[in-house]
C-alpha cells in the first residue's frame, strides 16, 4: 500500500512539471518504514519481519524469567530480586486501581501485557531494528527492513486488542452472569418510580446501545494508539537519522548525534504506552465487574 501511494505521488506530479516530479520523487524516496510488515520469504509468505522480532521477545521474556526463577532463594537477589520487585510493583499498583478480589483473577494477564509491550517497544529502538535489510529494485535506500517494530505491525496490537475483548466477555460474564451482563449495560441505575421509572428504562436504554457501540469500538481504539505512537516513534527515528546528509562526513556524524534526544524520549514512549495500554484494558474491566468489590470497587 505504501509503494503504491508513492508511485501514485510520483506519476501526478510527473504531469505538473519536472520540478514537481522531482519534489515527489524524493519524498517517495524518504517515506520512512513501509506501513505493513513485510513477508520474509515471499509475498504470500507466512513469517513477517514483525514477527521474527515477536517471538524473539517472547523467547528473551521467557529466558529471563527462567534463569530469574531456577533457583529461588528467600533472600533473593540480582535476576531474581529484580523479576520479584517488578512483579509486587505491579500487583500492588493494579491492586490499588481495581481492588484485591479482582485483581487475583485478572493480573496473570494485565503484567503479561505490560512486560510484553515494554520490552517490544525498548527492542524496537535498538540500532538496526527497522534500517537492516534490503532494497527494491530502483531504490535508493532499505525499503524493506529484516526486522519490525513489534507494535509497528497493526496486525500484533489488534490481535492483543481483541484477546482482551475475549477476556473483558469472559469475565463480565463470571461477574454477573448473562442477565446481569445485560443489565448492567441497559438496565436503570437509581431508585425511581411511577411515570419517571419508565422514563429512566427508555433512556438508559438509549445509553445502553451507545454503550454497545463503545465497547465494540475498544479494540480499534486500543490497537490505533498503541500502533500509531510506536509506527510515529520509529519513522521520526528514521527521519532524524536523514536529516543532514551533505557533506559525507557531516552527514554521518549528525545520523549518530541528532536521533539520540529522541531515543530517550522514545524509552519514555514505550513505557508510557505500555502503561496506558494497561492501565485502559484494567479500568474497562473494573467498570463492568465493579459490583463485585464492594464499597472500595465503588468508590473506585
Amino acid at each position: 500500500m505504501t509503494r503504491g501511494w508513492k508511485h501514485i505521488l510520483t506519476a501526478g506530479a510527473a504531469l505538473a512539471g519536472p520540478w514537481a516530479a522531482g519534489l515527489a520523487a524524493e519524498a517517495a524516496e524518504h517515506a520512512g518504514m513501509p506501513q505493513n510488515a513485510v513477508p520474509l520469504s515471499g509475498e504470500h509468505g507466512f513469517l513477517t519481519n514483525s514477527m521474527l522480532v515477536t517471538w524473539g521477545v517472547a523467547l528473551a521474556m521467557i529466558g529471563f524469567a527462567r534463569i530469574a526463577t531456577r533457583r529461588m532463594q528467600a533472600v533473593p537477589e540480582g535476576a531474581q530480586n529484580f523479576w520479584e520487585w517488578m512483579v509486587e510493583s505491579l500487583y500492588e499498583f493494579l491492586e490499588g486501581i481495581i481492588g484485591s478480589d479482582l485483581v487475583k483473577r485478572t493480573f496473570w494477564f494485565f503484567a503479561t501485557i505490560f512486560v510484553f509491550i515494554l520490552a517490544s517497544n525498548w527492542i524496537g529502538l535498538i540500532p538496526g531494528v527497522g534500517t537492516i535489510g534490503w532494497k527494491s529494485p530502483g531504490a535508493h535506500h532499505i525499503d524493506t527492513p529484516l526486522l519490525r517494530g513489534v507494535n509497528a505491525d497493526l496486525n500484533m496490537t489488534f490481535a492483543m486488542a481483541m484477546i482482551f475483548f475475549a477476556l473483558w466477555f469472559y469475565w463480565a460474564l463470571r461477574a454477573n452472569g448473562p442477565g446481569g451482563f445485560v443489565l448492567h449495560i441497559f438496565g436503570p441505575k437509581g431508585e425511581t418510580s411511577g411515570a419517571l421509572k419508565i422514563v429512566m428504562v427508555v433512556i438508559f436504554a438509549l445509553v445502553g446501545v451507545i454503550e454497545v457501540v463503545t465497547i465494540a469500538f475498544r479494540p480499534v481504539t486500543l490497537s490505533f494508539r498503541l500502533f500509531g505512537n510506536v509506527f510515529a516513534g520509529e519513522n521520526m527515528l528514521e527521519a532524524m537519522a536523514r536529516l543532514v546528509q551533505e557533506p559525507v562526513w557531516l552527514g554521518a556524524l549528525t545520523s549518530v548525534l541528532v536521533p539520540i534526544p529522541f531515543y530517550f524520549l522514545e524509552v519514555l514512549v514505550g513505557l508510557v504506552q505500555a502503561l496506558v495500554f494497561m492501565l485502559l484494558t484494567a479500568v474497562f474491566t473494573l467498570l463492568i465487574c465493579a459490583h463485585e468489590e464492594g464499597p472500595e470497587g465503588a468508590h473506585h
